[in-house]
């Protein structure tokens, strides 16, 4: 299996129980590595991959749409996007809120699923 990684992905999204959290949008960081099938590097097209593009685009208008109450269940929300509107077979998501708490740099959480049958991969990092 290949893999495709996104890394510090900044979007904006409505994530929160907190009053304050529910006023406005805050910036989420994003670090997603998801396997894609080994034809695309064999084929040379895009059609036999997922088009990080188009993850990016989806994933940013998701979440300006939609309001999480915890981190977790919005790491979910990607991690299924992923398997089931996009295909991939494992993805491993990491992501936190930024400068939530005073003398804190992030907040977040670390997900890691796969479709029935397929096994974390040792060696996506």
């Amino acid at each position: 299996m290949d893999f495709i990684f996104i890394e510090e992905l900044r979007v904006q999204a409505w994530i929160g129980i907190y009053p304050r959290e529910k006023a406005a949008p805050q910036t989420v960081e994003l670090n997603l590595t998801f396997g894609v099938p080994d034809s695309a590097a064999e084929h040379d097209d895009i059609a036999d991959t997922i088009n990080y593009a188009e993850v990016i685009e989806r994933i940013r208008k998701e979440l300006a749409e939609q309001h999480f109450n915890l981190i977790e269940t919005l790491g979910e929300f990607v991690v299924k996007l992923l398997l089931d509107d996009f295909g991939a077979p494992w993805v491993k998501i990491r992501i936190a809120k930024i400068g939530v708490m005073k003398g804190v740099r992030r907040v977040g959480v670390f997900i890691q699923r796969g479709k029935e049958g397929v096994s974390p991969p040792a060696t996506a990092s």
